[in-house]
């Protein structure tokens, strides 16, 4: 370690994403990237930006963008944040909402960027144990909390709340900020963004990169109450006044109108993500229920970390998770037909048996 770091910087472990590895034929099914690929509208606003006017700033506000983003979601501009991705925007609202003198809950299994962040920050937390059923218990929660941070499908296990679930959550803290983190809501759960005018300790962050395929421009973005919006945008501009360049800004706003293919996508994926889970289960494979773009199986008879080593020799890639309780879980990202039928084929070589038909 270098003598030159801060004291901050040598005690940091940072988040590890999931590999980006360049092998031949690869199945690559382990960051829950859309298989689909964006909207031809935002493709094309994309390439449109690609004009003489890049050498000028972008909108440091996003006014067009945050508009498109609260007509689609009926709330106010001012309701609307907007960032580099959600992990930005959830950067910014772990120091601006969620360091208080009592912890911050979130679930023991979930997304890890989470501790990161309370490093980071220096924020105490309490990482709350999901059930026996990898289910996060309300009651459970009903604890003194200085602010809540749930992800909505829950991560890596993709089990979602319902939102009457969410609303229980707000009602049992009205005093404490609430984060529901809907990366990938909309692939099966509901969406916590009605519950904002009434409960103003609510904050709903989401992202471009899974639903909507944009992972590469680095889009996210939160709805919360004008006071939560403001904190947020404090934080911003202390850090980086112009967030969003003008080709993300566009696309995003292309994406939203292109709502057809959205709800087209949104379906395709769906119903690939269920013949995941019927080949899965075929093979002996324990699945759990999942609203997301991925799946959460375990085999009984194998290990996880031997079953991905020997996916990856057959040149398909699933993310295993190396952590207590879920160390014998693949999470599966739903890719196209072909690479599920790959996917199928390579574990039952894998596990002896004959190959699932789905």
């Amino acid at each position: 370690m270098s003598r030159f770091w801060s004291s901050l910087t040598h005690d940091l472990k940072p988040y590890v994403p999931g590999e980006q590895p360049r092998i031949a034929g690869l199945v690559k099914l382990n960051t829950n990237e859309n298989p689909l690929g964006p909207s031809p509208r935002a493709l094309e606003a994309i390439r449109g930006e690609a004009a003489e006017t890049l050498r000028l700033y972008p909108d440091p506000q996003a006014l067009a963008l945050r508009a498109a983003l609260a007509d689609y979601h009926q709330v106010r501009p001012e309701q609307v944040f907007v960032g580099n991705g959600s992990d930005e925007v959830l950067a910014h609202t772990f120091a601006a909402l969620l360091k208080h003198d009592a912890p911050l809950l979130f679930p023991d299994i979930t997304y890890s960027f989470y501790t990161v962040y309370c490093r980071l920050f220096s924020i105490a937390y309490d990482a709350v144990p999901l059930d026996q059923t990898m289910r996060i218990r309300l009651a459970d929660y009903r604890r003194p909390a200085g602010a809540i941070i749930i992800p909505n499908p829950n991560a890596p296990t993709g089990i979602a709340l319902s939102r009457a679930e969410i609303a229980t959550l707000l009602e049992d803290h009205p005093d404490a900020p609430v984060v529901i983190d809907e990366a990938y809501v909309d692939f099966g759960a509901e969406t916590a963004i009605p519950l904002v005018d009434a409960h103003r300790n609510l904050l709903v962050v989401q992202t471009m990169s899974k639903s909507r395929a944009l992972a590469g421009l680095r889009i996210g973005y939160a709805i919360g109450n004008a006071d939560l919006i403001e904190a947020l945008t404090r934080v911003k501009d202390s850090f980086n006044s112009y967030p969003l360049g003008r080709p993300a800004q566009a696309g995003a706003i292309a994406s939203l109108a292109d709502d057809a293919y959205f709800r087209q996508s949104l379906a395709q994926v769906i119903a690939s993500r269920e013949r995941l889970n019927h080949g899965l289960g075929r093979l002996g494979f324990e699945v759990l229920p999942s609203a997301a773009n991925f799946v959460f199986a375990r085999h009984p008879g194998h290990q996880g970390a031997a079953l991905a080593a020997a996916l990856r020799e057959r040149a398909v890639i699933v993310r295993h998770f190396a952590a207590p309780r879920i160390s014998d879980h693949l999470r599966i990202t739903v890719g196209t037909d072909e690479q599920i039928d790959r996917l199928l084929a390579a574990l039952a070589e894998i596990l002896g048996g004959p190959p699932a038909t789905v």
